[in-house]
């Protein structure tokens, strides 16, 4: 499987984190699926020097490329218009 590491950044205007607490329970229960098919490896939110949630941070695999797009345009978090910048990059967990 192909590991992809997602770097997503939530809107900063005054209704963002509203959005996201509202989005969080659909975001959660995705991530679960995700992770009883092994395809959520780890993730967490981006937190800012005063802790609020700002953005997350997930590593996910899949065997093809489509099911990475089909995951994104499911993705509640962008669905919802919570990550506003997003970022994918192939990546490859260390087996330390």
């Amino acid at each position: 499987m192909q590991q992809y590491l997602v770097i997503a950044h939530d809107g900063n205007d005054a209704e963002a984190l509203k959005r996201r607490m509202e989005t969080r329970p659909s975001h959660f229960e995705m991530a679960r699926e995700l992770k009883k098919y092994n395809q959520f490896v780890f993730g967490g939110a981006m937190l800012n020097d005063e802790g609020k949630m700002t953005g997350s941070m997930m590593v996910v695999q899949f065997e093809t490329e489509d099911e990475l797009m089909h995951w994104m345009k499911n993705e509640p978090y962008i669905t919802g218009n919570v990550w506003q910048k997003i970022e994918v990059k192939p990546f490859r967990v260390a087996d330390v």
